[in-house]
């Protein structure tokens, strides 16, 4: 990727793609005060350096899919290559080695539990060369940073956020009552997803901004149609848009994962400070030995002391911390771009990992 430096410009467009990352650039340049031409150029520049990327989510918790937060423990010498396996995978996200050289991370999605007749992912994983150890924590409630990470979010005021998006209503209680229109169970009220739907969704997660004429060639249905069901999916919280850019283009080069032991009774509490952490990227409760996941983004591994000694220790409820640095990210929430995977594709092949 080439070098890159956000100015203030750059941030603002930023901060109103992950508001929507579908606004036409006439409404951003209308908010900002510049030109639509000058915002189109930002725009394609960043990401055409690989420093931007906007990519359509679809949310596993309303498609019947489980997420799991995976720590994997390899020999040394397996780490990239599971790494560049795991990134070719549909179904993976967020993959990190961590510093020390034995370990990544990385999200992955599945089916619920059951008898297919194929052989489980983790089993697969499990089976992998240099692998030594798999854990996996099933996400129960994302309880922050599902709007955005709060860093790249401060660079419009209220008045351009208004010009941009009508209100909406508040965010509900993040341990409390699940939102209604979400299934209370996988096997419940999920919604059926065409060929074309399915087709559209694929085209968004590379490209959440692709134009109506490249999405209605992907699905074969017109652009109107198109229109129309893109509209359908975000209203019943399937489809979602997220920002991909480095935090370290923001100043904020740390990026640490926590897992956090708290006891049932301080749940409710640990997850309302955590979504008014500013460091904050991401954090859900989950099974497994600790029950609560946290990804941090910090300006230095100072700041990073500073945040756990200090915000952190002032909760009420937290029994015990463990934390690890990322040394990179090999892919982030979407798919990997088309240049990158096309620079992977003669990294070394593997078993298991790779079925």
């Amino acid at each position: 990727m080439e070098s890159v430096t956000l100015d203030a410009l750059d941030r603002r467009l930023i901060h109103a793609l992950q508001l929507d990352g579908r606004l036409p650039f006439s409404r951003i340049a209308a908010a900002v005060g510049v030109p639509e031409r000058t915002v189109a150029r930002r725009y394609h520049r960043l990401r055409s350096r690989l420093a931007l990327r906007v990519v359509g989510l679809v949310d596993g918790r309303r498609t019947g899919m489980l997420d799991w937060v995976v720590r994997v423990r390899c020999a040394p010498e397996a780490v990239e290559t599971l790494a560049v396996l795991l990134a070719r995978r549909d179904d993976t996200s967020w993959i990190a080695p961590l510093v020390g050289g034995t370990e990544l991370t990385c999200m992955i999605r599945t089916p619920p539990p059951g008898d297919d007749g194929r052989r489980p992912f983790f089993e697969q994983l499990a089976r992998t060369a240099g692998v030594r150890e798999v854990g996996a924590a099933c996400v129960l409630r994302p309880v922050a940073g599902v709007g955005g990470w709060a860093g790249r979010m401060d660079a419009l005021g209220e008045a351009e956020q208004r010009l941009l998006l009508p209100p909406r209503p508040a965010p509900a209680d993040p341990t409390g009552p699940a939102d209604p229109a979400a299934p209370a169970d996988p096997a419940e009220a999920v919604p059926v997803l065409s060929p074309a739907d399915s087709a559209l969704l694929r085209a968004l997660s590379q490209d959440g901004r692709a134009d109506l004429g490249r999405l209605a060639a992907a699905t074969g249905c017109s652009e109107s149609t198109v229109r129309r069901r893109i509209g359908q999916l975000r209203d019943s919280g399937v489809l979602a848009f997220e920002v991909e850019i480095d935090p370290a283009l923001f100043g904020y080069p740390i990026e640490a994962l926590l897992w956090l032991d708290v006891p049932p009774a301080g749940l409710r509490a640990v997850a309302e400070a955590l979504a008014g952490h500013r460091q904050v990227a991401f954090a859900a409760l989950t099974t497994g030995p600790s029950s609560v996941f946290v990804m941090v983004e910090c300006r230095s591994v100072s700041g990073l002391h500073a945040y756990v000694t200090d915000e952190l220790a002032a909760l009420r409820g937290i029994t015990r911390i463990e934390s690890a640095v990322t040394q990179r990210r090999t892919k982030r929430a979407g798919p990997l771009p088309a240049p990158l995977a096309e620079k992977r594709a003669g990294a070394p092949s593997g078993r298991a990992a790779a079925q």
